[in-house]
């Protein structure tokens, strides 16, 4: 018989299937989580005698992973009361943030007391104190089993913490009565699997905290309590349960297996679910107004003549192309391994060609404390000048027909000596230590964004900050605070999200622009301060353009919604129906279904129309290869267009209050 426990399900970061619930000891009963329609998670116990649920907590605190202890006493679960921006996971607001949890138990039962009461200072004599034990041994021998049962009559006041410090848990699983497992992850990890998780086992009788195995990825106890299986970094292994478990005990020889596949077989099998998973994930049941029946027809006669797995994805990505949304990617496969790379290296700079070799023509200065903003030629003890040429590299003289990249072969990250000097001839040259990178594309991103602070600064005077955004998720939070919070001081902002790479709701972008003037605070020493301090009233310009999408879409459509100022560019790319994660395909290939779409009062918008432009510009090559960037030129334009119409308010302190007469 097949009954329904839980009607209602909603959707949580990290959990895509059905309800999880584990068995009471008399499996009578189901213990289980479901989120509340303000996604925090309460735990549930469903009686298959009574066919009814009831609620183990409140929903105040985010719970999870409820166990039962095997003697029937207690239930066990994690428990958050810092969870709540966490569960609202769809913003960049929550990005920096971490929750924590704690170990929780409920006493199932009104006569069964604590196991964490406090015990009595008062040491007994040893013959006295192993009379009682012996005494208590037997008592409980003699005693009948009690039958499982739950009294839910002020359950709530059952509740206790376990005395361990609030971290980041996961993954709690019961063995012996009284013992608990879980594990731990780094503080900012987002789930198990973060290296350096390490297991632990708390002992309810002992009242002791013990790490039993260190770098543990995930892992399962047997249904006896005698045997674990873990997975640590690539390695599977079982191993006796113990309180200490030597890393690598019971390695499995996964690197043994060999499966024969039938690639033609496995193709076909692949088209068709791929076919299901758009079937079934897919946020419009209408399928757009395709007729997803006959496209599987349509397509499925290509299946005989592919001669290679990539002949596949072609073939899914026709087929999926009916479906005219964005965000619908199919890739990966048996055949996309990755070769073995080996790295060039660069020196973060550009060049021209001279004398017949190669010069400096630019030197991209970096954060050398930032290790993804190292430049070779800037760091200490180098100093690598613009107009100095690069005349040998490993004792191996450079010209200008030779490519300058073939010296630099396999030296990212090592130590290797060039020769630089001033002059053609050699004189006067150097030779010095230096260590490539192998990217440099962070450097010349810096080097882009602060050109363009420096830009408006010098036309403006000033008084207009420039704030660069590549995405909505964590490098553009990294670079929202980077360059807006030291830019507050000034009048006016361009946001510019050009190239935006899209990621979250960018909630937290548009939260602090549009903070409005609460009040000033002055001090004895010092200027005022404004509340809130890290805020701009003034004009406000947003650049976009044809290759902002996703969260980049979101961005200036919030930017317009709320009213904040002028779009200026180019009409955003216009893919707003997002992918929350599927299946994966037997070969380790991937398909997205895309199942996040949005709408307002207006009905379905920006999805394959994009947002835009209030003030259209091009970015002719021609100007851009002159070093002109009409968007930017434009924007500048705009906003101190609109300074001179709405200048802001220069509020003048009142004179000090008088609150004492004298007589």
């Amino acid at each position: 018989m097949i009954k329904k426990i839980a009607s209602e399900y909603l959707y949580s970061p990290g959990t895509f299937g059905p309800i999880r619930g584990v068995w009471s000891p008399d499996s009578k009963w189901i213990c289980y989580t479901l989120n509340t329609a303000a996604y925090t998670q309460k735990v549930y116990v469903y009686s298959l005698e009574e066919n009814k649920t009831y609620a183990i907590t409140d929903g105040l605190s985010d719970v999870s992973d409820p166990v039962f202890d095997k003697s029937g006493k207690y239930v066990y679960f994690f428990a958050s009361t810092d969870a709540g921006p966490i569960k609202h996971w769809f913003a960049m607001s929550n990005v920096d943030m971490r929750m924590t949890r704690a170990i929780y138990l409920a006493t199932l039962r009104k006569d069964i007391p604590s196991p964490l009461a406090k015990e009595s200072d008062e040491e007994e004599g040893i013959e006295k104190k192993e009379e009682s034990e012996k005494k208590e041994s037997e008592k409980e021998k003699d005693k009948p089993e009690e039958p499982f049962s739950i009294e839910f009559d002020d359950l709530n006041f059952r509740i206790i913490s376990i005395p361990i410090q609030a971290g980041n848990f996961f993954s709690l699983q019961t063995g012996d009565e009284g013992h608990v497992y879980y594990l731990e992850a780094s503080p900012t990890a987002r789930g198990p699997g973060a290296k350096g998780t390490n297991l632990h086992k708390y002992d309810l009788n002992e009242r002791k905290d013990k790490v039993i195995m260190s770098e543990v990825n995930r892992y399962q106890l047997s249904n006896d309590k005698k045997k674990i299986l873990y997975i640590s970094g690539n390695s599977w292994g079982i191993a006796t349960l113990s309180d200490n478990i030597e890393s690598g005990e019971g390695k499995l020889k996964t690197d043994d297996i060999e499966v024969l596949i039938d690639t033609r077989s496995e193709w076909n099998q692949i088209f068709h679910e791929a076919w299901r998973i758009n079937r079934d994930y897919f946020y419009a049941t209408n399928m757009h107004g395709a007729d997803w029946e006959a496209m599987r027809e349509k397509y499925s006669v290509f299946l005989p003549h592919l001669a290679c797995r990539s002949d596949l994805n072609r073939v899914i990505r026709w087929m999926c192309s009916e479906l005219a949304v964005g965000h619908h990617r199919v890739g990966g496969g048996d055949t996309f391994q990755e070769p073995k790379r080996v790295p060039g290296g660069l020196l973060g700079a550009d060049y021209s060609i001279e004398d017949g070799r190669y010069r400096f023509k630019k030197v991209f200065g970096g954060l050398n404390w930032n290790p993804e903003l190292r430049s070779p030629l800037k760091e200490p003890g180098v100093d690598v000048k613009e107009g100095e040429y690069l005349l040998a590299v490993n004792g191996k003289e450079l010209f200008s027909d030779m490519n300058l990249y073939s010296l630099f072969e396999n030296t990212s990250g090592k130590i290797i000596e060039i020769m630089v000097g001033p002059n053609p001839d050699s004189e006067g040259a150097r030779t010095i230590s230096v260590v490539p990178i192998a990217n440099e594309s962070a450097l010349r991103n810096r080097d882009w964004v602060e050109s363009n602070i420096k830009k408006v600064d010098e036309a403006t005077g000033g008084r207009v900050a420039y704030v660069y955004v590549p995405n909505t998720t964590t490098l553009g939070l990294t670079y929202f605070k980077r360059y807006f919070f030291p830019q507050v001081h000034k009048d006016a902002i361009i946001v510019d999200e050009r190239f935006n790479g899209g990621g979250s709701v960018a909630d937290y972008y548009i939260d602090i622009l549009r903070r409005p003037f609460v009040c000033n605070w002055n001090m004895r020493y010092g200027a005022d301060l404004k509340t809130p301090s890290a805020s701009i009233q003034g004009p406000k310009v947003m650049i976009i353009d044809e290759t902002a999408g996703s969260g980049g879409d979101l961005l200036p459509w919030m930017f317009r919604k709320f009213k904040l100022g002028k779009l200026v560019g180019k009409r955003t790319w216009g893919g707003l129906v997002g992918t929350l994660g599927f299946p994966v395909l037997m070969d380790g290939g991937s398909i997205t279904a895309p199942n996040l779409a949005i709408w307002t009062e207006d009905g379905w918008v920006v999805e394959n129309v994009g947002v835009p432009p209030d003030i259209e510009v091009e970015q002719w090559p021609a100007d851009v290869i002159a070093g002109r960037d009409p968007q930017l030129e434009k924007s500048i334009e705009v906003v101190m267009e609109e300074l001179k119409k709405n200048p802001p308010q220069k509020m003048k302190r009142p004179p000090y209050p008088i609150r004492v007469k004298n007589k």
